[in-house]
C-alpha cells in the first residue's frame, strides 16, 4: 500500500456534537449562575421550594459550568487536537467516540437531576453520589483509552506539548476522582453512601481533590487547549517549546501539593498548612511561564487582534490566567488568608479564573473550531464576536470587582472590635452591607450571559449558514507498507 492511499477522514462528527454541547451547557450553566446570584440579592427568588433553593441549584451551576460546559469543551477539543497533531484517526472510531459523548452527557444529566432532588455527597466539586461516580469512571476510562490509543497510532514521531497537558489532565483527574470518591453505598438500591474517610482526613483529601480539580481540570486541560488554538489562530509557532516543557513538568509537580491552603486555621496540622502555602507561592512561577509563552507567541502577529476577534478571547484569557495565578498564591499566605477566607474575595478570585481564563479560552477555541468543523471560511459575523467580547469583558469587571470590594469589606467588618473588645458589627450588618455589591454581581452575570447568547446565535448561524464549504475534512495518510 502506498503513502498516497487514504484512510477515511478524521472522526469529527463526535467533535461537532461536543462543541454544540459546550455551547448549550454554557448557556445553561451561566443561566443557573445568574439565578443563584439573584437569589442571594433577592431571597424571594428561591420561590419557597426545596427544588429551586440556592443550596440545590448552586451545585447545578458549578457542575454545569465546570463539568458540562468546561468538560464538554475539553473532551471535544482534545479529540480534535489529538487527531490533527498525530495525523491519526481517532482510536476506536466513531463507536468509541459516540460512547464517550453520550456517556458523558448522561453523567451530566444524572448529576444535575440528583442535585435538584437533594441527592449529593455534600463535597465541593464532587457532589454526585456513588452511582453517578461509577458511571463517570467507566466513561473516563473509555476517554483515556481513546486518547492514548490515538497517540500510540500517531503518524508523527513527536508528541506536541498540547497533548502532554491533555494527557496529564486525563490521568490526574482519574486519580483524584477514584481517591476522593471512595465510598460505601448503604445498599445497591439506595442512592446514599458513606465516604471512606472522616474528620480532618476527609477534609484534607477533599481539598487535595478540590484544588487539583482546579489545577488539572480547569488549568492543565485548558492549557492544552491554549497551546494548540493560540498558535493556530495567530498562525505562529509557539514562542518557546522548551519553556512549554518546563512549564508542564513544573506545573505538574507543584500543583498537586497546594490543596492544604484551603484549610488554614483549621484542625489540619500546621506543617501541612505551611506546606500548601509554600507550594502555592512556588506555583506562581510556572503559571506565569505559561502565560508569557502564550502571549509571546503573538510576537510579530499582534496586528491580528484587530482582524481576528476570536483571537482576542484567547489572548485576554491569558491575562486573566496570569492575574488569577498571581492572586491565588497571595491569598494562600496565612496573614492574607486570615482576611480573605470565607469571604466574597474568594468568590471573586474563583470567577476571575472561571469567567476570564476558562470561559474566554473556550470561547476563543469555539470561534476557531466551528468554521473548521462545518467547512466555512469564517464565523457568521465577526461584529457579533466583538460584541460578545466587550459585553462579556464588562460583565467580568463588574462581577469580580464587586466581589473583591465585598470580600475585603466582609473580612474587615468581621475582625473589627470596639473599645471594650466586643465585635463591632453583627453578622446581619455585614450581610446588609454586601447587598449593593450583590446587585452589581447580578448585573455582571446578566452581561456575561448576554454575551454567551450572542455567541450561541453566531455559531448556530455559522454552522447552518450558506457560505461555501471550502474547508473540507482532511484525509489521513496511510503509512507505506
Amino acid at each position: 500500500m502506498t503513502a498516497q492511499t487514504r484512510q477515511p477522514a478524521y472522526v469529527d462528527d463526535v467533535v461537532r456534537a461536543f462543541m454544540v454541547a459546550t455551547v448549550f451547557w454554557g448557556v445553561v450553566g451561566f443561566t443557573m449562575g445568574l439565578l443563584i446570584a439573584s437569589q442571594l440579592a433577592f431571597p424571594q427568588l428561591n420561590f419557597g421550594l426545596e427544588w429551586t433553593s440556592f443550596g440545590r441549584l448552586r451545585p447545578v451551576h458549578t457542575s454545569g459550568v465546570i463539568f458540562a460546559f468546561g468538560g464538554s469543551g475539553l473532551i471535544g477539543s482534545s479529540l480534535f487536537i489529538v487527531q490533527r497533531t498525530c495525523k491519526a484517526r481517532l482510536f476506536g472510531g466513531w463507536q468509541l467516540g459516540w460512547f464517550i459523548f453520550w456517556g458523558y452527557q448522561l453523567f451530566i444529566v444524572l448529576a444535575a437531576t440528583g442535585y435538584v432532588m437533594g441527592i449529593t455527597q455534600g463535597k465541593e466539586y464532587a457532589e454526585p453520589e456513588w452511582y453517578v461516580d461509577l458511571w463517570l469512571t467507566i466513561v473516563w476510562v473509555a476517554y483515556l483509552v481513546c486518547f492514548v490509543g490515538t497517540l500510540m497510532r500517531r503518524q508523527e514521531p513527536h508528541i506536541y506539548v498540547a497533548n502532554w497537558f491533555l494527557l496529564g489532565f486525563i490521568l490526574t483527574i482519574a486519580m483524584l476522582h477514584l481517591v476522593n470518591n471512595a465510598a460505601l453505598p448503604v445498599s445497591f438500591f439506595d442512592w446514599k453512601s458513606y465516604g471512606a474517610y472522616a474528620g480532618v482526613q476527609d477534609a484534607m483529601i477533599e481539598w487535595w481533590y478540590g484544588h487539583n480539580a482546579v489545577g488539572f481540570f480547569l488549568t492543565a486541560g485548558f492549557l492544552g487547549m491554549m497551546y494548540y488554538f493560540i498558535p493556530k489562530a495567530a498562525d505562529r509557532p509557539i514562542y518557546s517549546y522548551r519553556l512549554s516543557i518546563v512549564h508542564f513538568w513544573s506545573l505538574i509537580f507543584l500543583y498537586i501539593w497546594a490543596g492544604p491552603h484551603h484549610l488554614h486555621y483549621t484542625a489540619l496540622p500546621d506543617w501541612t498548612q505551611t506546606l500548601g502555602m509554600v507550594f502555592s507561592v512556588m506555583l506562581w512561577m510556572p503559571s506565569w511561564g505559561g502565560m508569557i509563552n502564550g502571549l509571546m507567541t503573538l510576537s510579530g502577529a499582534w496586528h491580528k487582534l484587530a482582524t481576528n476577534p476570536g483571537l482576542r478571547f484567547s489572548v485576554t484569557s491569558l491575562a486573566f490566567y496570569g492575574m488569577s495565578t498571581f492572586e491565588g498564591p497571595v491569598m494562600s499566605v496565612k496573614p492574607v488568608n486570615g482576611l480573605s477566607h470565607y469571604t466574597d474575595w474568594t468568590i471573586g478570585h474563583v470567577h476571575s479564573g472561571a469567567m476570564g481564563w476558562v470561559g474566554f479560552i473556550t470561547f476563543g477555541a469555539l470561534y476557531y473550531i466551528f468554521p473548521v468543523l462545518w467547512g466555512k471560511t469564517k464565523v457568521y459575523s465577526e461584529k457579533l464576536v466583538s460584541w460578545h467580547f466587550w459585553i462579556a469583558t464588562l460583565g467580568i469587571v463588574f462581577y469580580v470587582c464587586a466581589m473583591w470590594a465585598s470580600g475585603i469589606m466582609q473580612g474587615l467588618m468581621w475582625r473589627a472590635y470596639d473599645a471594650n473588645g466586643f465585635l463591632q458589627y453583627s453578622f446581619i450588618e455585614t450581610v446588609e452591607a454586601m447587598h449593593p455589591f450583590y446587585l452589581i454581581r447580578m448585573l455582571g452575570g446578566v452581561l456575561y450571559l448576554t454575551g454567551a447568547l450572542i455567541m450561541a446565535f453566531n455559531l448556530w448561524k455559522t454552522a447552518t449558514g450558506s457560505q461555501d464549504s471550502v474547508l473540507q475534512a482532511v484525509p489521513v495518510p496511510q503509512p507505506a507498507q
